[in-house]
């Protein structure tokens, strides 16, 4: 492999939360990381979020007014965060999803990675996920080819599990042996079931507020393992990975809890995740000793404890190996943007079921 220099790529993040947009600098060769850089947030005002949870559900081809609008909201904030970091040398863009259907191979991010590079000046990789679609793919999860780089910057040897907690939650068995992501049997990876997008939208429509700060309701509530046990035990939990999911999959689940008081739908939520990485658990051909957690969820005291109720192996922050795990999806778009700058797979048969490693993204050059 030629030699590559390192270079000062910019991650961007607006994940299924929306909440904001993440975004990260990591100093890399597309193969190893070299350094860590800095990171920033920019929230979305109310207005905003409003104008996306409107598009969410929608395709290219549906309604104009709506698209239009949410689209010039993640253009602004977008081009408004990168203008705040200097040097930066490539910008990887992964926009808005808005749909998700890997079962008819359809994906769908609001983004235009040619009107961001021409906004900001700065080479821009977008559009991630189409390719490893049109190859067989589910086009999701992408983060870890990044999460295989993250453990061997920290030294792991054992295979290790990488969980992630956002809206929808992914898991990633890595193991740090294997010379290259895409080597047989590095990693795999896949949608867990639904992490933190039923209990916000809980919260949002019984409360009106975005989340359980610090699982402080959930956690004067009791779950409802009857709940738990009727939603695992559908077919998805059955499915062999690699397997992926849209934000809205288990959208049903608010019905299931309509029922029951708020403290005690929100623990059964807030318990919900970590029932459903349980559920996958026999999926896993080697079973985790460690399980570092990222995402949203790690912020959540009371789904941390239940995830060390119902798994096996020690639970763990991402930041004990020196990680941010508020910042890590934004920092493994500025390791792909990089890795397709160079020509290099972003996915694998065991990430996300393409039929072979494969690369992707777009190249928009200002």
């Amino acid at each position: 492999m030629a030699d590559f220099t390192p270079i000062r790529a910019l991650g961007l993040m607006s994940g299924t939360s929306m909440d904001g947009v993440d975004a990260a600098v990591l100093l890399t060769d597309g193969v190893e990381i070299h350094e860590f850089g800095e990171s920033a947030f920019r929230p979305f005002t109310a207005r905003e979020v409003e104008i996306l949870a409107a598009a969410q559900g929608l395709w290219p081809q549906d309604d104009p007014e709506i698209l239009n609008a949410a689209r010039h909201v993640i253009q602004s904030a977008h081009a408004e965060i990168v203008g705040e970091f200097e040097n930066i040398d490539l910008v990887g863009f992964h926009g808005q999803t808005l749909n998700h259907d890997p079962e008819n191979a359809r994906t769908f991010q609001l983004g235009d990675g040619i009107d961001l590079a021409n906004r900001t000046g700065i080479q821009t990789i977008w559009d991630f996920r189409t390719n490893d679609m049109k190859h067989g793919g589910q086009g999701a999860p992408l983060a870890p080819f990044f999460h295989f780089a993250c453990a061997k910057w920290a030294g792991i040897s054992e295979p290790t599990a990488f969980l992630n907690l956002g809206g929808v939650g992914n898991v990633t068995l890595i193991d740090p042996s294997k010379p290259t992501p895409e080597s047989a049997d590095a990693l795999l990876a896949f949608d867990t079931g639904p992490a933190n997008a039923p209990l916000n939208d809980l919260m949002q429509s019984r409360l009106n507020q975005p989340l359980d700060e610090n699982g402080a309701l959930a956690a004067t509530g009791t779950p409802d393992e009857t709940i738990l046990t009727r939603i695992f035990q559908r077919a998805f939990f059955a499915q062999k990975p690699p397997k992926s999911l849209d934000r809205h999959d288990f959208h049903d689940a608010l019905k299931l809890v309509e029922h029951l008081s708020t403290p005690d739908a929100a623990a059964t939520l807030t318990a919900l995740p970590a029932a459903c990485v349980a559920a996958n658990q026999p999926h896993l051909p080697t079973q985790p000793q460690n399980w570092y957690i990222c995402g949203g969820g790690a912020q959540n005291p009371t789904l941390m404890n239940e995830l060390k109720k119902r798994l096996s192996g020690t639970i763990t922050p991402i930041e004990t190996l020196n990680l941010d795990g508020n910042m890590l999806e934004a920092q493994a778009f500025a390791y792909l943007a990089v890795r397709t700058l160079r020509g290099l797979p972003i996915s694998a048969p065991l990430t996300t079921g393409c039929h072979e490693p494969k690369r992707g993204g777009k190249i928009a050059t200002p």
